[in-house]
């Protein structure tokens, strides 16, 4: 038996629900997870191969349950490459996700804005992204049943899912942005060299996360939809240091906008 389906039969055991639509929480955007109705939790640390989170925000759990009308599977908190996890290791939670039946992903971060005319508190739908983590989680034999060896990335985000944002963004009055997402190892947040860089690259928002669980999630043919809440401005933009606290305090203040965006998302999938 695989690592997955291992894990897969001891969350089976634990819920007799089977989501249809995965949600990754970032930094500060875990609160969602409360609304999710008739729950099991499910912690981490009570998971073969899942190891503790180790960042404040990140609750450290599965939640399964109804939200919308829809049967979901969320992750209260996720992993990160910087907490010293491999990537392979940081997307494990979606090829289980995928196991127990998903067939669409939400993810969503916490995320540095880089286009000059974002501000912090602004909600941007992934249209793709850059990968500067180094590596991928695909590294290593394929699973051909799973997935191609050389999975397609040109659009990864699905576009009906990101029309559907849009007018559920529109319905409830909320502005997004849409924009392009680049992941960094972390820890240590972005010099402002870096930064001029990384806006000449075309990249409109930086952080730590969500490349590869997508990578992941696009190479088991799932339907993806990539939500960052700007945060903070990054490096140098500002005449300001940056800090995980200015994270965690604007994703609280716009989590009514999140949340009504997310379920409006849901509720039409």
């Amino acid at each position: 038996m695989s690592h997955v389906e291992e894990v897969m039969e001891i969350i089976r055991n634990q819920t007799g629900q089977a989501p249809e639509i995965g949600l990754i929480l970032g930094s500060g955007l875990g609160d969602l997870a409360d609304d999710i109705e008739h729950a099991d939790y499910i912690p981490y640390h009570s998971l073969p191969y899942f190891p503790e989170p180790t960042v404040k925000g990140h609750k450290g759990r599965f939640v399964i349950g109804r939200l919308e009308g829809k049967t979901v599977i969320a992750m209260q908190g996720r992993y990160h490459h910087y907490e010293g996890y491999s990537l392979k290791q940081v997307a494990f939670p979606v090829e289980v996700m995928k196991a127990l039946g998903i067939r669409t992903l939400i993810v969503t971060n916490a995320a540095g804005g880089i286009n000059l005319n974002y501000s912090p508190g602004d909600l941007m739908l992934i249209q793709d992204h850059i990968n500067m983590l180094g590596a991928s989680p695909l590294i290593g034999p394929n699973d051909d049943q799973i997935g191609p060896r050389f999975p397609d990335m040109s659009a990864s985000y699905d576009p009906s899912l990101i029309e559907l944002a849009k007018k559920e963004a529109k319905k409830y009055d909320i502005k997004v942005r849409e924009g392009v997402y680049l992941a960094t190892p972390g820890p240590q947040y972005e010099t402002p060299a870096e930064i001029r860089m990384m806006r000449t690259m075309g990249a409109d928002a930086v952080g730590m996360s969500t490349v590869p669980e997508v990578i992941t999630a696009r190479h088991a043919g799932l339907k993806i939809l990539g939500i960052s809440c700007i945060t903070n401005m990054a490096s140098g933009i500002l005449d300001q240091p940056l800090s995980h606290a200015e994270v965690i305090e604007t994703a609280d203040l716009v989590k009514e906008n999140f949340t009504s965006l997310v379920k409006g998302i849901v509720k039409n999938i």
